[in-house]
């Protein structure tokens, strides 16, 4: 696949931390209930740590108990790319930013969760970051 912007890995490495470069370039999972954002309830638009691009809002995004930020929609359709994970012997539906490619988290459907779309975009707090728009 290719993205608006390619960088090599060495480049991705000096950009990001080392838990950000684990998630982001490598779709690691950062530990439940450690992530800066699971309690955040700070307004804003929550944006790629990769590349800045515009992925949710904090009008979206909810409290599932699951560990994690979790979202039931993504900002603008066209923000996220959803691709089939099989990676834990299971399907899931991985999320990544449209714009690098950046590995996000997952995304479930129909857990009967009560959000107008009945899904949970589960993401890492360490592929994210906040621009509040609270004073």
């Amino acid at each position: 696949m290719m993205y608006d912007i390619e960088k090599t890995d060495e480049q991705w490495r000096s950009e990001l931390s080392t838990e950000e470069y684990q998630v982001l370039r490598h779709a690691a999972t950062e530990l439940p209930y450690t992530g800066e954002y699971t309690d955040t309830k700070a307004k804003g638009v929550y944006s790629c740590r990769a590349c800045g691009a515009e992925l949710f809002t904090s009008s979206e995004k909810f409290d599932s108990g699951c560990g994690w930020p979790s979202f039931f929609d993504p900002k603008d359709s066209d923000a996220v790319e959803l691709a089939e994970d099989r990676s834990y012997g299971v399907v899931q539906t991985e999320v990544r930013c449209a714009r690098r490619g950046s590995h996000l988290g997952h995304v479930f459907d129909g857990e009967g969760v009560a959000t107008p779309t009945d899904q949970r975009y589960c993401i890492n707090s360490s592929s994210l970051r906040l621009a509040s728009n609270e004073v």
